[in-house]
């Protein structure tokens, strides 16, 4: 994952949504992209953990002006689909996170070079290196674009 937010107080490169392990700074860091990862996967959360985790990382990206999330979810080993990402499909699908949450893009349906793809970039230039990746598309992301008109902390 690219480097994404520099320390306000000490310059230095820093977690985005952690305080600054230089300084200790709580302030909103700056940011060097408008795009990040979001890997929902780690630590192998329950179902209802990694959508708890998600509603904090959209409201917290949103607060600091992120425009699209590269959300990680996995496919699952079942050849159906992981329980999380069922799970992130069903909320996005039901509204869940539409007070930050634009639109969404399923990887599968955004394989590189594809008219989709296209639209996205078209959408969103700086996610054109994340999604260079996936050449095939990938049913294990979901690419979040948040709205950036109304922003609330």
């Amino acid at each position: 994952m690219p480097q994404v937010a520099e320390c306000s107080e000490c310059g230095n490169m820093r977690p985005l949504f952690k305080q600054c392990p230089h300084c200790g700074s709580s302030n909103l860091p700056r940011l060097l992209t408008d795009t990040i990862e979001v890997n929902l996967k780690l630590g192998q959360p329950l179902v209802e953990e990694a959508i708890e985790n998600l509603g904090d990382h959209i409201r917290d990206a949103h607060a600091l002006g992120i425009k699209a999330i590269v959300l990680i979810h996995g496919y699952g080993s079942s050849g159906e689909g992981g329980h999380i990402k069922r799970a992130v499909h069903q909320a996005l699908e039901g509204n869940y996170f539409s007070d930050r949450v634009d639109d969404f893009y399923y990887g599968e349906t955004v394989p590189y070079g594809s008219e989709g793809y296209h639209a996205l970039i078209k959408r969103r230039p700086g996610l054109k290196a994340y999604l260079q990746r996936f050449k095939a598309g990938n049913a294990g992301i979901t690419v979040l674009l948040l709205n950036t008109s109304s922003r609330s902390a």
